[in-house]
């Protein structure tokens, strides 16, 4: 069993993870010693640790050598959970495209490659990078806002990065999104997430500003989510902890909007006490 373990924020983040503080005391509470830590704090020991998680590390993406090299150290000598390979494949968008080669439904995305043209759909829709968290340089247009959105491209394209365009589902409005949470490969919860996208502007914070409200999941939403999980867990082994988004589409089904497997909030203050041990047992197992 796991005794002692680092729980890896970043300091923007401090305060700012709601399921951070039971999550800390219930692993306490199984007898696991928990230390709080950043993921750049270079006077951290990490092979004090048997186990280091990967929790609201939320500036990955905007210095993401740095991270990535912090993660291949601290593999080497303690045990990261999510795993380095599911990380690596997970920060970029791009796993989209092998969920939808495995036919698992996706919302609908087009890629588009630094100094490659973008094709936009009808009506509006999303600009997003491929390698990102908590929406920030994400932003809607209007139908009407091509040209604008392309300035927001040619940035994205300038530090490398591949962009998304999706379409504004209809449904998003009305009904939000419904993360689905995953601990070592099994359905435990979902909750119903509403986020506000800026038009045609920047999300200027750690992440987008959210309504969230539990929710009950059906049998399609976790037969979709569960896919997706068991691609990854074919792929890698069974994540530790997994959050599949879901939408749905113009077609009124379910499908994926992003698998999030690196820091993702967990929604737990939103579901029975049970998940949040059952979280805890995957951790110190």
């Amino acid at each position: 069993m796991i005794k002692n373990l680092a729980w890896v924020t970043t300091r923007a983040a401090h305060g700012r993870d709601e399921d951070e503080p039971a999550l800390v005391d219930a692993l306490e509470s199984a007898g696991c010693k928990v230390d709080i830590v950043d993921w750049d704090n270079r006077d951290i020991n990490w092979s004090h640790f048997d186990r280091v998680v990967l929790r609201s590390a939320w500036d990955y993406p905007e210095r993401l050598t740095e991270f990535l090299t912090w993660l291949d150290h601290v593999a080497a000598v303690s045990n990261v959970v999510n795993s380095p390979a599911i990380v690596r494949w997970n920060l970029d968008k791009n796993y989209l495209s092998e969920l939808a080669e495995a036919n698992i439904s996706i919302t609908p995305t087009v890629f588009v490659q630094p100094n490659s043209a973008a094709t936009f759909p009808d009506g509006e829709f999303v600009v997003k990078p491929a390698v990102g968290a908590g929406s920030r340089d994400a932003a809607s247009y209007s139908g009407d806002q091509h040209e604008i959105a392309n300035i927001h491209i040619t940035r994205l394209h300038a530090i490398g990065q591949t962009v998304l365009i999706q379409p504004l589902l209809k449904s998003v409005a009305q009904d939000g999104e419904w993360p689905l949470v995953f601990f070592d490969g099994k359905f435990s919860h979902a909750a119903n997430k509403r986020v506000t996208l800026p038009r045609a502007g920047i999300v200027d914070d750690l992440f987008a500003a959210e309504t969230n409200t539990a929710h009950i999941a059906t049998v399609p939403q976790i037969e979709i989510a569960q896919a997706a999980i068991d691609l990854v867990s074919t792929k890698f082994g069974h994540p530790t902890y997994g959050r599949v988004d879901l939408v749905r589409d113009d077609q009124d089904n379910f499908c994926v909007l992003e698998l999030e497997l690196i820091e993702p909030s967990l929604f737990l203050c939103y579901a029975d006490a049970k998940c949040t041990q059952s979280f805890v047992e995957a951790l110190i197992k």
